[in-house]
């Protein structure tokens, strides 16, 4: 498995809060079968965490990288970032302030909870026109998705992918996500399960959880687009699979 959205990186957000517990996650990851995880703080977010490309980010990622290899683990960190859908973000990714999830032309977006759907849809359109692949962080937690999980095909139509968090699958967010989750996944346009990992006690790194939800309702080849074919995909900046109906 490959998981692209963790919050592993020490010091830049809300995720690790220091290079132990970094290395622990990646511990925890690689114990559940995940070869690489992507390295994705959050960016961009008004008033609280900037961490634009820069020496803070470097500082960090390389930090993790080395304690991973003398931890003598074997999971990948890549680089990445969670980046917040300001309007000017087309600009930012343009100035190479934004780390695309391992380089390649993806950039996992999140937006407000609470977001109007039309603003998202400019915002998203704007980032594809600058040559970017968007990827949305865990729509199903978004309220006006919620409401309308059909609003999504729009965007997939855009090109855009669809990343739903492991901790939704198993009820950790509420009913009303679980049921959005299953939704998105029944109507076909879930590109990646992913941990959204926060730390080592709550939203850990590890799949294992969804993926044995989800082998209840999917069959093997689905499973292998959602927790390994499509993750690759992205690394590798190649087109993403669609689900085979």
């Amino acid at each position: 498995m490959i998981d692209i959205h963790a919050h592993i990186l020490p010091g830049l957000d809300d995720g690790a809060a220091d290079i132990e517990e970094a290395v622990e996650m990646a511990r925890i990851a690689q114990r559940s079968g995940i070869s690489a995880m992507i390295a994705t703080p959050h960016c961009n977010l008004p008033g609280t965490y900037d961490n634009y490309f820069g020496k803070s980010y470097i500082d960090s990622y390389n930090q993790t990288v080395e304690a991973v290899k003398k931890a003598g683990l074997s999971v990948q960190i890549l680089p990445g970032m969670e980046a917040f859908g300001t309007y000017d973000l087309p600009d930012l990714i343009v100035e190479k302030k934004i780390m695309p999830l391992n380089q390649s032309r993806y950039i996992l977006i999140e937006f407000a909870f609470d977001e109007n759907p039309d603003y998202v849809a400019d915002v998203l359109r704007r980032v594809k026109a600058v040559g970017a692949k968007p990827v949305i962080a865990h729509p199903e937690r978004y309220e006006f998705v919620q409401d309308n999980p059909l609003i999504t095909r729009e965007w997939n139509n855009l090109g855009c992918s669809f990343q739903i968090n492991k901790s939704s699958f198993v009820g950790r967010f509420g009913q009303r996500v679980l049921n959005t989750a299953f939704d998105l996944l029944n109507m076909g346009v879930v590109t990646v399960v992913a941990s959204d990992a926060h730390g080592v006690e709550v939203r850990t790194p590890s799949l294992h959880d969804a993926y044995d939800v989800l082998r209840k309702t999917c069959s093997d080849y689905e499973l292998a687009i959602l927790f390994h074919d499509n993750p690759l995909r992205i690394c590798e900046n190649k087109q993403v699979m669609k689900k085979r109906v």
